[in-house]
């Protein structure tokens, strides 16, 4: 049972904590960013102690072709909250196109479409009209125009630009561009909000490698990186900052998740994300987070969200002019 008043169901858009493992979902213009093909799930289960559950899967392909300096990738996401029986699916292609600035700086322009499917149950909610105020009981009809089970469909469209070279990089994306109607209700308009996201960082050699070195699993490769990564979606703000240090093939990183000044809100201290992964010589990586909750939810209430991330990378296809050390220095999770 669900008590609530709905005229179409809004949300922010999935989150993960290993965003980086999460390339194409994070900006279209990673399609192919490691110049090598790439392979990844993500699985995250978000606050699992508390009676709602909130889980979100992710895979992707991605593939770099060097003789047209362009990357391709397919996508699909899910969501499936319980509340109120509500999946969100999502199969879609980006394309990117890199152009050299510089010796060893480059920029990439990418675009991504996408199929999106929302699909929910009603059958099992309680709305306000429907509840006698002086008694409790639980009348009929709500009044409500909604069917027990419905779904809506519509195309997206995302946009995003990286600046790059062996050390510094810096992003923005922008996802639901012409923000779509989704409500459930024929005739009403609840339009998805935009969701604009900007990142990057810093990459700073410990070992005398080079990033080429570190996405070929190179053994001495010895890095540590600070990042952080910005969105908007509507009325919700966030920020990530965090840092990661590989020790090959180890990599350890922490993460923090709020708004820490505002001046028109009480800061925001969400979570703090820790994190562990590792490179194995075959191109597997691995990765394991937890967010551990500091908002007035309580991490012992919430259980925070656990995440994990598993990528395949390897060169396929005709690889001239691999090397040339123009590989993202970005994070591996």
């Amino acid at each position: 049972m669900v008590l609530g008043s709905l005229s179409g169901l809004k949300a922010q858009d999935t989150q993960y904590s290993q965003f980086y493992a999460a390339p194409l979902y994070l900006n279209p213009a990673m399609a192919g960013a490691s110049e090598m093909t790439r392979i990844g799930v993500n699985y995250r289960n978000q606050w699992p102690g508390l009676d709602q559950s909130f889980t979100s899967y992710s895979a992707y392909l991605d593939h770099y072709f060097f003789n047209a300096n362009s990357g391709v990738g397919i996508i699909f996401n899910r969501s499936e909250q319980s509340m109120a029986n509500l999946s969100v699916s999502e199969i879609g292609a980006s394309y990117s196109y890199r152009a050299r600035l510089g010796f060893k700086s480059f920029l990439r322009i990418g675009g991504q479409v996408s199929y999106m499917d929302r699909d929910a149950y009603f059958g099992d909610m309680i709305f306000g009209s429907q509840i006698d105020d002086q008694t409790g009981a639980i009348g009929g009809y709500s009044g409500e125009n909604l069917g027990q089970d419905i779904r809506h469909q519509f195309v997206d469209y995302s946009f995003g630009m990286l600046i790059h070279n062996e050390n510094v990089w810096f992003g923005a994306s922008a996802h639901h561009v012409t923000q779509p109607n989704i409500s459930f209700i024929d005739g009403e308009l609840s339009q998805l909000p935009l969701k604009v996201s900007a990142h990057g960082g810093v990459r700073l050699d410990l070992s005398g490698g080079t990033s080429t070195a570190f996405y070929n699993q190179k053994s001495g490769t010895r890095d540590i990186t600070f990042a952080f990564n910005y969105k908007n979606q509507g009325p919700f703000s966030q920020l990530d900052l965090g840092t990661q240090i590989n020790i090959q093939p180890i990599v350890l990183g922490v993460w923090y998740r709020g708004i820490p000044v505002s001046k028109t809100t009480p800061a925001n201290h969400e979570s703090v994300i820790a994190l562990v992964g590792i490179s194995l010589g075959s191109g597997l990586d691995i990765g394991y987070s937890h967010d551990f909750t500091m908002s007035s939810l309580g991490n012992a209430t919430t259980g925070g969200a656990h995440e994990i991330s598993l990528r395949y990378s390897f060169l396929a296809g005709s690889s001239k002019g691999a090397g040339r050390k123009s590989s993202m220095p970005c994070f591996k999770y």
